[in-house]
C-alpha cells in the first residue's frame, strides 16, 4: 500500500470532518441527554499500556477530532481518567463516537425531525467510533484491544446520504477510507454554507418526488 497516498486521502477526509462541522454543525448543535456513564479506556481499565494519546494522538491530524469531541460536552463521554496516558486509539474511538452523535440529533433538530430514539443513537455512535478508529489504529499500527469489541457493519438504523447528508456521508465515507471504488462523497454539500442550505435541497427534494 502507498503510505503517501494513504495519509493524503485520510488526512483530506479528517479535514472534511473538520470542515462540515465547523460550517454547519457548531453553530445550529443540539445536546442530547447522555446515553450512560463513561468508560475507561483500555490503559486506564487494565495494565494495557496501549500507545498513549500524548505519545501519539497529539503529534497527528487526528487530534482534530479530540479538539472537536471536547467542545460537545453533552455527547462526549470520555475516560474517566482521561489523561495524555489514555489509549491513543480508544480516544479516536470516543471523539468518533462523539462527533457522530453530534451531528445526528443536530441534523435531526435542523431538518425538523423528531429526536433520534436511544437505539439509533447507540447503533450510530458504535459505526462512527468503529470506522474511524479502525482507520487510525490501521494508519499507525496501533493495536487496541477495545476496537475487537467495536463493529462497523452496516445497520437499517444507519442514515444515508439520502437521509442525513452529514451523518450519512461522514459514516458511508470512513466504511471502507482507501476504496478506490465510488465513493459516497454528496458534492452538493460543497456548496451550502449552512443546515438550512442543506434543509432546503432536502426539501425541494421531498416536493418533487
Amino acid at each position: 500500500m502507498n503510505t503517501a497516498l494513504t495519509d493524503v486521502t485520510l488526512h483530506q477526509l479528517l479535514g472534511r470532518i473538520v470542515y462540515f462541522h465547523t460550517i454547519f454543525i457548531a453553530p445550529a448543535r443540539r445536546e442530547a441527554p447522555a446515553l450512560g456513564p463513561a468508560e475507561a479506556c483500555c490503559n486506564h481499565r487494565a495494565d494495557v499500556r496501549q500507545r498513549t494519546a500524548y505519545g501519539l494522538l497529539a503529534t497527528t491530524a487526528w487530534s482534530a477530532l479530540d479538539e472537536i469531541a471536547a467542545t460537545l460536552p453533552g455527547h462526549h463521554a470520555p475516560c474517566p481518567d482521561r489523561d495524555g496516558s489514555c489509549c491513543a486509539a480508544c480516544r479516536v474511538a470516543t471523539a468518533g463516537a462523539t462527533i457522530t452523535d453530534a451531528w445526528l440529533v443536530t441534523e435531526h433538530h435542523a431538518y425538523q425531525r423528531s429526536r433520534p430514539d436511544t437505539a439509533t443513537r447507540v447503533v450510530c455512535r458504535t459505526a462512527g467510533a468503529a470506522r474511524l478508529a479502525h482507520a487510525f489504529a490501521a494508519q499507525h499500527a496501533s493495536a487496541c484491544p477495545a476496537l475487537a469489541s467495536l463493529s462497523s457493519v452496516g445497520s437499517p438504523l444507519l442514515p444515508t446520504p439520502d437521509e442525513l447528508p452529514l451523518t450519512g456521508e461522514l459514516l458511508a465515507l470512513w466504511q471502507d477510507p482507501l476504496s478506490n471504488a465510488s465513493r459516497p462523497v454528496v458534492s452538493w454539500l460543497n456548496h451550502c454554507t449552512a443546515v438550512d442550505d442543506i434543509h432546503r435541497v432536502l426539501e425541494t427534494r421531498r416536493n418533487n418526488r
